[in-house]
């Protein structure tokens, strides 16, 4: 037997005396294939990277230039109109406030950074190997150790650093208002009854401090995000899979991040107790019984529990206790919700609910002063008003500059008469419509305006070339004047301005009609090319103008024009041959967003309106200063605002385009920061022109806030504000087409009248209010618009146990009159349609008039015809062809008039006349019987006018 010697180049052999040698070897096969995989896409990588950087180059260029170009537009553009001093201040409170939030962050997260990859251990690798010592592990240990040297940790963390920092800064620069409101700020002179703090430190400590403290608290997260991404990378975290493990470096730099965190919310938990001035819990509007009782001890709890943990996180530092920091973030996030949210909301419902009116009351009383002084409501006067039925046609005499100015054109029908009437051409439109008042050779009428502007897109499509849009039609022009009373016997409105160009029938001369800056979406224009501007539209030719304004940004050589092309991206500008060194571009054409460029922190009413004065065209916008920080104050309006002031007059030249702000409210604490900000910038009221000033009115946006406030915060008794016993609304209307009619809530509206127990007639806005749930009319809010009363709130209110008429019950007796609905529902079967105009209650003297237009338009047709005016006084509803008949048919002229025989005679004539028109106005509409009517109830008429003539020849 013989015994085969071993066969050493045998691999199985080989394999058996040497178990390991093939895991060697396939490693070191799997390492070269890995690192030619590697050098491959390392390459691959090279590449990429540099195309990556390349485009970020290019993109990052762009923006940056961008930037620059707008910069340096806004520059020009602020210098141009003189507010060169206010882009100063605003950019540099932005670029402060960029670089001083960007540098703080960016140091703070790359010092977060470097001290993690600093103290961070290497990667164990025999810990890795036991933890699994799978093939696969092994590789992706090498793997890891691979790539682990050649990551340029300082550059990335000095990159993440640096686009953080950017990101953070670039959030917070928006906050440069704050800031300076800050700095800047004015004592308000009134204390909070809480805390006993002036009231300034809520409208501009307060948001501060809020805002830094938000800055604070995404400084730590995001300093603990980067550092937690080294040590997690470095192996210093590894939670994954066991053994899971917290190096001491990571413990203690985290134990120094939670404790700082701990720290900004124990300064956070301080300044929530004055955020507790803010709370709403459905009865009190700011700190009720459970939040001085109950959150504020808490609050200051969690002040202690957060600085004490702070502490000892911060001790931990030495101590390296990984379940220490666990412990202390249970601890003190479990305490701000169990003592901070449950235990509140336990004590409200089960003791402070019970007895909520006797432990709220002097809460209630908080809640109501400072409302009311926060809306300027405390300042309104009240006044009794007996609403009288002892009107008579006498009183209604004496009061002649009340009746003379009752509205009876309402906005909706005007603007399509004017419309129809006078935009002359497709490219002119009217885009609002006004109401103001003037002096005239007539008296003090209230009257509505329009201008007419340019619209572009109105041009045929084939004359909207870059030249017309840019060069060419360049502004509107003139604007339509008429009386709010008067109407031509067609129905038409009466003229006092109108045409192109203006032509005054009684109403202010026009010397300069043109609008350059106007209410309109206006792009940009170039003046003074080498083309001529369109004027206005003439025979046999068109007229041509050249601005001679002050507006305007030279464009100079290729340099500005350069400038301007990008920034408006536009290359016209720059290869347009029609422009010349001295061309100028009008920038922020459009009224509001010109005032809002200048002063972006003024909040502006909707309606700016168009003013004549001393032969030239001016724009008034009313702007407010506008708070959402003032303590005990129910938000009222706009982004949870609780504080506003019409503050500011702000005047626009509608050929100039110069811009003046005058301060309406000295007293505003707002306005006052704002004018230390902005030295300079805010001129007096008294400093406006006598024409201008004549103009200012009470803005109708204030009005609202303070009239839908005031339904409630009238009442100033506690118990009776918790039970909601006196809450007034406003009063509803019919409006609309016949048929069609609907009810909407009545608007405020302006209206020339004479006060009860005042010697003369003025400019106010008023509005009726109702009792909560009733129509029964209870009080009427009036706003004086006339110097020297300019500003004061007034409250009529009636007597408790009286009915008075409110208007929805007005219009209820209108549509049950039978021979007014009747009519109206002839017309409509005649081809016509009836529009229903506004109706408006007429204070005069200690009675109530009310006065509703009638409108009549062809069903095809886009022309309403003012045909019928409605009064109803008392009981008694009319309705006759202008206001004066209707006034005499309610009063029963006829009647008195009698007494005299030429007051018969006048008063025969116009009931003659009265029935002529409707007998006209039944012929048209193809009515024979009505027609027929109207001449039998004529012909005695006619003949008691001639009997009456021939006694006179006598």
């Amino acid at each position: 037997m013989s015994i085969a010697a071993p066969n050493y180049n045998d691999s199985s052999c080989l394999n058996r005396l040497h178990p390991n040698q093939d895991r060697n070897r396939s490693r070191a096969s799997a390492t070269a294939s890995t690192g030619g995989t590697m050098r491959s896409g390392v390459k691959s990588g090279v590449r990429l990277r540099r195309y990556a950087i390349t485009v970020a180059a290019v993109v990052v260029a762009l923006i940056v230039v961008g930037r620059i170009t707008g910069i340096l537009v806004d520059w020009l553009w602020f210098s141009s109109v003189g507010y060169g001093g206010v882009f100063w201040t605003i950019f540099s409170a932005r670029v402060l406030l960029f670089a001083t939030v960007f540098a703080v962050s960016a140091c703070a997260i790359w010092l977060s950074g470097m001290l993690a990859h600093r103290y961070a251990r290497r990667v164990d690798v025999l810990r890795a190997q036991a933890a699994d010592p799978s093939h696969a592990s092994e590789v992706a240990v090498e793997l890891s150790e691979l790539i682990a040297p050649h990551v340029p940790w300082r550059a990335s963390i000095a990159c993440a650093a640096a686009v953080l920092g950017l990101v953070i800064a670039a959030g917070e620069v928006s906050n440069w208002d704050v800031a300076l409101r800050f700095i800047y700020q004015v004592p308000v002179g009134e204390r909070d009854p809480i805390f006993d703090r002036d009231i300034g430190f809520y409208l501009f400590s307060l948001p501060a401090y809020i805002a830094l403290k938000n800055w604070l608290l995404q400084l730590v997260f995001w300093s603990a995000v980067v550092a937690g991404a080294v040590y997690a990378l470095r192996g210093d975290i590894a939670l994954e899979r066991p053994p899971r493990t917290l190096s001491a470096a990571a413990i203690t730099h985290g134990s120094a991040l939670l404790g700082l965190f701990f720290a900004v919310k124990a300064w956070s938990w301080w300044l929530d107790r004055f955020l507790l001035l803010y709370g709403d819990n459905g009865v009190v509007v700011g700190a009720s019984y459970t939040d001085v009782h109950v959150e504020l001890p808490v609050l200051w709890m969690l002040v202690g529990l957060g600085a004490a943990s702070s502490v000892a996180l911060w001790i931990n530092m030495r101590r390296r206790s990984h379940l220490q920091p666990v412990v202390l973030a249970l601890l003190v996030f479990g305490s701000s919700i169990v003592f901070a949210e449950i235990y509140p909301s336990l004590f409200q419902r089960f003791y402070v609910k019970p007895s909520e009116l006797t432990l709220e009351t002097p809460y209630i009383e908080h809640t109501i002063a400072l409302t009311r002084q926060a809306y300027g409501l405390a300042k309104i006067e009240v006044k009794p008003f007996e609403a009288e039925q002892g009107l008579t046609l006498d009183s209604l005499q004496a009061n002649r500059a009340t009746i003379d100015n009752i509205r009876l054109w309402d906005v909706q029908p005007l603007m399509d008469t004017y419309a129809q009437l006078q935009e002359i051409r497709t490219y002119y439109k009217f885009l609002s419509v006004d109401i103001d008042r003037y002096q005239l050779d007539s008296g003090y009428r209230q009257v509505v305006l329009s201008a007419r502007e340019l619209e572009p897109a109105m041009l045929p499509s084939n004359a909207q070339t870059w030249v017309n849009l840019h060069l060419i039609f360049t502004h509107g022009i003139g604007v339509v004047m008429s009386p709010v009373t008067e109407k031509s016997t067609e129905g038409l409105p009466s003229f006092y301005l109108h045409d192109i160009p203006p032509v005054s029938s009684g109403g202010p001369a026009i010397r300069e009609p043109r609008l350059y800056f106007s209410e309109g979406r206006q792009d940009y224009v170039i003046v003074n090319g080498n083309v001529a501007e369109f004027d206005y539209p003439r025979r046999p030719t068109n007229a041509y103008t050249t601005y001679s304004g002050r507006d305007g940004v030279t464009l100079g050589g290729v340099g500005r024009r350069s400038l301007f092309a990008w920034q408006l991206d536009d290359p016209n500008i720059l290869l347009s041959g029609y422009i010349t060194d001295q061309s100028r571009v009008l920038l922020h054409r459009n009224i509001q967003d010109r005032v809002r460029t200048i002063a972006p922190f003024l909040t502006l009413d909707h309606d700016p309106y168009v003013v004549a004065s001393n032969g030239r065209l001016f724009w008034i916008q009313d702007a407010y200063t506008v708070s959402q920080w003032f303590p005990y104050s129910r938000p009222g309006f706009g982004d949870n605002a609780n504080y506003i002031r019409n503050a500011v007059k702000v005047v626009v030249d509608a050929y100039n385009g110069t811009v003046d702000f005058y301060v309406s409210d000295p007293a505003d604490p707002l306005l006052r920061t704002y004018a230390r900000i902005f030295p300079g910038m805010f001129k007096p009221l008294d400093a406006m022109p006598a024409g201008q000033r004549q103009h200012i009115r009470y803005p109708e946006d204030l009005f609202l806030i303070q009239a839908q406030l005031y339904r409630a915060y009238h009442m100033d008794a506690p118990e009776v504000f918790y039970n909601r016993e006196d809450l007034w609304q406003f009063p509803q209307e019919l409006i609309g087409m016949d048929g069609g009619s609907s009810a909407s809530t009545m608007p405020p509206y302006y209206t020339i009248m004479r006060l009860p127990g005042d010697p003369r007639a003025e400019f106010i806005l008023m509005l009726p209010m109702v009792p909560s749930q009733r129509e029964n009319m209870i009080a009427w809010l009036a706003a004086r618009c006339d110097q020297p009363g300019y500003g004061k709130l007034i409250v009529y209110t009636f007597p408790k146990d009286k009915l008075v008429y409110g208007p929805f019950q007005i219009e209820a007796r209108i549509q049950q009159n039978t021979e007014i609905s009747q009519q109206i529902s002839l017309w409509n079967q005649m081809g016509s349609r009836v529009i229903r105009g506004h109706l408006v209650v007429v204070p005069i003297e200690n009675s109530l008039l009310y006065v509703s237009p009638l409108y009549l338009r062809a069903a095809s047709g886009q022309l309403p015809e003012l045909k019928r005016v409605i009064a109803a006084y008392g009981d008694r509803v009319v309705m006759e062809d202008t206001l004066d008949q209707a006034l005499a048919a309610l009063f029963q002229e006829t009647t008195q008039a009698a007494s005299s025989p030429r007051g018969a005679t006048d008063a025969r004539a116009r009931e003659a006349l009265a029935h002529y028109d409707r007998a006209i106005e039944r012929l048209k509409t193809g009515d024979w019987s009505g027609f027929g009517a109207e001449l039998n109830a004529l012909r005695p008429l006619l003949e008691a006018l001639g009997a009456g003539r021939s006694d006179d020849h006598k």
